[in-house]
């Protein structure tokens, strides 16, 4: 530390920013808006830009793409800040409408057409949307209470509550096999909210009948790629496979760190260090002869997950940082990229099957929707439960029905799929990741996911904004709310917002934009922002619906399969 100031008064603030992922990259692009304030470095300890949003290659001429997205695939038509940097970045999302495929057979039910498992819980169906209605009326009592007891209040079957009410909340924002686990208030809200609501508006005859609206995302490598590329014009300072091992000091100087340099793995994902996990670790190890120098900083932002933050921070860290970062709870799920078909039709229901169709519920006639889907049924989204324990899951992704740079109509054999394994220290029992042939396996990624328990609601996100600012360290990242991309680069903005960048104009004039980014900010750092671009300008019109959710700005398409249409002309689809 001999010889290093802080900085003064006109002088440039030397901002380190860990971890390149959406929260690192936003964080980065909003202080690069002002070089006269901030001299910016970004580190990752891996090789590329993205986080868990990248992009892998795969066979065109099999299956009709040359790439994959991996890690995040798509989102809500609410995603108005992560569109907006689509746009900057020259690329788009497309629409979907979403189809789901929840169960195997007399367990399985879909949004596309009602099935027999509905017809037998017409009852509890309807009970349901009462139940939906006294929560949205009584929030405040019921928030915070775990989905699993909501159910045995209102005296719900285990079939229905691990067949029906549990998929529905699973598919949002992956909380897997911690949703009996997830606060009341997220399934309540996935039906009853019109801007929020996946499911809305519910149906209390088959619970849910929309085709959600949802975007899927352009090819995530290539677009962090020119992310970065647009950053170092800036004159940030973009250093990836360079590994933060530790954080000396917080003082009144600044922040003191260590850092090493990794050595770059010829797919870009670096394996884990000797300084996260032994070399006795199967995946750590890495590095283990790499020398740390000490660096100087002003403000510290990191953009990792929290475990992460609480380690790096090491004896530097507050009893409160402890006890919060400390707090937020972690699994270790795997995704496996196949094309087993056999896989998924033993497992899964993957086309229209008459025997399982009801063509009335409660007297309702349904043959409407079930002609629908007798021509195009196609889903995108499964759900298997385990029969050992229902409430246990199993993740699955169609990604030929649906990421956009797949041709339309791809035979069911060349299909490509992801599906997830959750939590293997506690369910790894029940998995049957045995069962995928090896030989259809394109790629194999482990990921350490946050788990959604209501204790995140009570002991987290209430506590963040004691944190933030202090020690100069801030935190920006999913797990700071909710596992969302669009949750990450809001994080990266308020974090760039507090150290004294400005919230971009267009997105203050888009009314939905501004009061996601007001709600995050009040939330997790106990502050309100206040409007400072003038009314008149780009962004006024980029909200549309109700309360504005709805994104009609430049970072979205009006037309499906946008993406495989541009694809073909350059070469990269069939």
């Amino acid at each position: 530390m001999a010889g290093y100031q802080r900085v003064k008064d006109g002088d440039k603030k030397r901002v380190l920013v860990v971890g390149a992922g959406a929260a690192g990259m936003s964080c980065a692009q909003h202080l690069a808006q002002h070089p006269d304030k901030f001299d910016v470095t970004v580190i990752d300890a891996v090789d590329y830009c993205g986080g868990q949003a990248f992009s892998i290659p795969i066979d065109k001429e099999k299956h009709g793409a040359s790439w994959l997205n991996q890690g995040v695939q798509g989102g809500s038509n609410i995603f108005h800040h992560t569109m907006t940097m689509f746009s900057r970045q020259g690329h788009h999302a497309d629409p979907v409408k979403l189809q789901v495929s929840f169960g195997k057979d007399d367990k399985f039910w879909t949004n596309v057409f009602p099935t027999k498992l509905l017809a037998r819980h017409t009852k509890e169906i309807k009970r349901f949307h009462t139940m939906l209605k006294i929560v949205r009326w009584f929030e405040v009592i019921f928030a915070i209470i775990p989905i699993k007891i909501l159910m045995k209040l209102f005296f719900f079957s285990e079939e229905f509550a691990n067949t029906v009410a549990l998929p529905m909340v699973a598919l949002f924002l992956g909380t897997g096999n911690y949703t009996p686990e997830v606060p009341s208030i997220i399934l309540e809200r996935l039906v009853t909210s019109p801007t929020y609501g996946m499911w809305y508006p519910g149906d209390p005859l088959t619970v849910a009948s929309n085709l959600p609206p949802m975007v899927v995302f352009p090819n995530f490598s290539i677009f962090y790629e020119d992310w970065r590329k647009n950053l170092v014009e800036k004159g940030v300072k973009v250093r990836l496979s360079t590994e933060l091992t530790e954080v000396v000091s917080r003082g009144k100087n600044g922040v003191v760190v260590k850092i090493i340099k990794r050595t770059p793995e010829p797919d870009h994902h670096n394996a884990v260090s000797a300084w996260v996990a032994p070399a006795s670790d199967p995946h750590g190890g890495a590095d283990a002869g790499a020398k740390e120098t000490e660096e100087h900083y002003d403000e510290l932002v990191l953009c990792v997950l929290a475990d992460t933050a609480n380690r790096i921070l090491g004896r530097t860290a507050t009893y409160r940082e402890k006890k919060v970062l400390g707090s937020a709870k972690f699994s270790d799920d795997i995704t496996v990229t196949h094309t087993d078909s056999d896989y998924m039709k033993r497992h899964y229901e993957n086309f229209y099957n008459p025997e399982q169709a009801v063509t009335q519920i409660q007297g309702v006639d349904q043959t409407t929707r079930i002609e629908m889907a007798k021509k195009s049924f196609k889903p995108m989204y499964y759900i298997k439960e385990y029969p050992e324990d229902l409430s246990k899951l199993e993740m699955c992704f169609d990604c030929t029905n649906y990421q956009s740079q797949f041709p339309p109509e791809v035979k069911f054999e060349d299909h490509v799929f992801q599906t997830i394994f959750l939590n293997k220290k506690r369910d790894g029992h029940l998995w049957s990741i045995d069962e995928i042939d090896e030989s259809k396996i394109i790629r194999k990624d482990w990921w350490h996911q946050l788990c959604h328990s209501f204790t995140h609601y009570l002991f987290v996100i209430p506590w963040m904004m004691f944190l933030q600012g202090r020690k100069h360290t801030r935190f920006a990242a999913a797990w700071t709310l909710i596992n969302a991309h669009e949750v990450a680069v809001m994080s990266g903005i308020a974090a760039a917002v507090d150290l004294g960048a400005q919230y971009p104009e267009d997105l203050e004039r888009d009314k939905f934009a501004l009061l996601s980014f007001r709600l995050y900010y009040l939330l997790v750092y106990g502050r309100w922002y206040r409007k400072k671009a003038p009314q008149e300008g780009p962004g006024k019109d980029w909200a549309s619906g109700l309360y504005g959710s709805i994104y009609q700005g430049p970072g979205v398409v009006n037309q499906d399969r946008t993406m495989w249409r541009e694809e073909q002309k350059k070469g990269n689809s069939t």
